[in-house]
């Protein structure tokens, strides 16, 4: 058994269990502001008048505001001059206090009034006739807009939106760090519970109790935890399964700090691994680091999901997404959602920059037997990438 994985009882794991001491600063008042700033000068660049952001994580990014969307009208108005404004039901004025970031003008609505008629009375008075709108918003809100505003004046905001969001500045980079140093305790501890005849529910449980403990927003934002043949079937199977000696272990899992997201996955064997596990695992760690090696800025995305199918394809693997395989893209980007932009995969050609944060993780499937993969994230710099967390070094040594 390795030294790192069954070494643990529950209450060892427990007593280990803290505050995480080193706390990432928040996202300060004049980092929101220049959040909103630089979305007015892509809007200049757009020709645009005002950007409607929905509740949501783009709401949260630039107000601070951590709501997420319902049948209600929640919204930031962004126009070319004056204090950003606020559409929100009148009942929820106290808890929108509560949480807003950033000076604003509210206009707040009864519930028999309709929102969508103020969107549009804003953005009259502001001398605006074109609104481009959050991409993550329902189709109901473009419905209910265009009942008041032109349809052709009404337009995409992807490019404002991404453009804001996906190179992170440091202090967002900081509160990543420290997500993704708490999750990769919990996988220390985790593993070191392993022991033949231990359930998934007890693992994914004891995870989030983890989280929790550390100083997570909520716990776990998501746990999958799956054994042996599960393994195969990337985001798992329903059911609990009981851990047997000589299976594969796969955990995926992660937690928010400040609405930040962490995202990691280990996979590891209980006991002595057999050939087949072992020449897996080392081709998924051979195309994670050359995911990892390809990276820098003005590179594109799809570049790097190609490096990593390069691996696996000189070993007879794939084609494509053929199993035994990498059956999806080799990354997806991670913030304030714990999927978005930039995406790790082919027809991708958006170059890499800057502050751009990625998964790294080209699992590879062999159906019917076991998956391995393991995730880890980057953040593209000057001179390429660099880890958030330290890969797995071998199958029964899931930690650096």
């Amino acid at each position: 058994m390795s030294s790192q994985i069954g070494h643990l009882s529950l209450e060892q794991a427990r007593a280990r269990l803290q505050r995480w001491s080193a706390q990432a600063a928040p996202i300060s008042a004049a980092e929101y502001q220049q959040r909103v700033e630089h979305a007015r000068a892509l809007m200049r660049a757009q020709g645009v008048d005002a950007l409607l952001v929905n509740a949501g994580t783009s709401l949260r990014y630039f107000a601070g505001v951590p709501w997420g969307a319902t049948e209600r009208l929640v919204a930031l108005l962004i126009t070319a001059q004056g204090d950003p404004v606020m559409l929100c039901p009148v009942f929820e004025e106290g808890s929108l206090d509560a949480v807003l970031r950033i000076p604003v003008d509210k206009r707040l609505w009864e519930e028999h009034e309709d929102p969508y008629a103020l969107a549009a009375q804003v953005l009259h008075e502001r001398g605006g006739t074109t609104l481009a709108l959050d991409p993550g918003a329902a189709f109901v809100i473009h419905t209910g807009l265009t009942r008041h505003i032109d349809a052709t004046r009404v337009t995409d905001a992807t490019a404002i939106i991404d453009g804001c969001r996906l190179c992170k500045s440091p202090a967002e980079l900081a509160l990543m760090q420290q997500a993704c140093d708490m999750t990769l305790f919990v996988h220390q501890l985790a593993a070191g519970i392993a022991h033949e005849g231990i359930g998934t529910d007890e693992l994914v449980r004891f995870i989030d109790e983890a989280h929790r403990a550390l100083g997570a927003d909520n716990g776990s934002t998501f746990c999958i935890a799956q054994f042996g043949h599960a393994t195969a079937f990337p985001h798992g199977i329903p059911g609990v399964q009981h851990l047997r000696e000589g299976e594969l272990v796969l955990i995926d899992t992660g937690c928010t700090v400040q609405g930040y997201h962490s995202d990691i996955t280990r996979t590891w064997v209980l006991g002595a691994a057999d050939d087949a596990q072992r020449h897996i695992w080392d081709l998924e760690k051979a195309a994670q680091q050359a995911a990892f090696d390809a990276v820098r800025p003005g590179v594109a995305c799809e570049d790097v999901d190609a490096a990593a199918r390069r691996v696996l394809e000189a070993a007879g693997l794939g084609p494509d997404y053929r199993l035994p395989g990498l059956p999806h893209r080799t990354g997806h980007g991670c913030g304030l959602a714990i999927h978005e932009a930039p995406y790790l995969v082919r027809g991708n050609r958006t170059p890499l920059a800057v502050g751009m944060c990625a998964s790294n993780e080209p699992m590879i499937v062999v159906p019917g037997k076991f998956g391995v993969r393991l995730e880890d994230h980057f953040h593209v710099t000057e001179d390429g990438a660099q880890w958030f967390t330290p890969p797995s070094v071998a199958i029964d040594v899931p930690f650096a």
